[in-house]
């Protein structure tokens, strides 16, 4: 894939450059700022984006609002956001956006090689890849809200998963269960967020954004 690299930390950008070369990837531009990582996507439209939240000049949410932009103006590009904290409110306007190809991992994740690696596949395939400590953060606001509270812990187990960006049958490997098992559960959680008959829209993202939103 074609990758373009922001990250002001210039250990940590080098050190991805490397990563994803050596890995096959082809790295036509990495920037340190989310003004120059807009003008770069513009100049040479990779398949992927891997951006830090918080960049100069106000390190607060350049690289978060650069790729929001990006999704905007060149939907076809990928966008994996790695932040060193959960940032609820932007996690949740970037998976509001579109989740087809849309990724968010703490920074820890990326010490993990394998893990980010398959992030950026999985993402940069259309998939989806959040890491599970953002997902158990933004879940945990809705603990006391109905419907979700009628969720059982394996209902709740699934659709966190399924936040995760999992397939029916990654889910199924990593709860230790059976594949229809899974299919059983994701039907019971529809209806018990009253997703039952919806049309027109995706039943597994709108189950996502009913809890992220909550």
């Amino acid at each position: 894939m074609r990758v373009i690299l922001a990250e002001d930390s210039t250990l940590l950008r080098e050190g991805l450059v490397r990563l994803l070369v050596e890995e096959g990837h082809e790295v036509p531009a990495a920037v340190s700022d989310g003004q120059a990582l807009v003008a770069a996507v513009d100049e040479h439209r990779p398949d992927i984006v891997v951006a830090d939240v918080r960049m100069p000049p106000t390190h607060t949410d350049e690289g978060l609002r650069a790729a929001l932009e990006i999704r905007r103006r060149w939907p076809e590009v990928k966008v994996l956001v790695l932040s060193q904290y959960v940032e609820k409110r932007y996690a949740t306007e970037l998976m509001s956006s579109d989740v087809d190809g849309v990724g968010y991992l703490l920074k820890d994740r990326v010490g993990q090689v394998g893990d980010f690696l398959d992030a950026l596949e999985r993402v940069g395939a259309g998939g989806a890849a959040f890491d599970p400590e953002v997902v158990r953060q933004l879940l945990a606001r809705t603990t006391q809200v109905d419907p979700l509270s009628r969720l059982t812990a394996r209902e709740r187990a699934v659709l966190e998963r399924m936040a995760q960006g999992l397939t029916n049958a990654s889910i199924a490997q990593e709860l230790h269960v059976s594949q229809s098992a899974v299919e059983k559960h994701v039907n019971s959680l529809f209806d018990k967020l009253n997703l039952s008959h919806t049309t027109g829209y995706s039943r597994r993202v709108l189950a996502v954004l009913h809890f992220l939103e909550s």
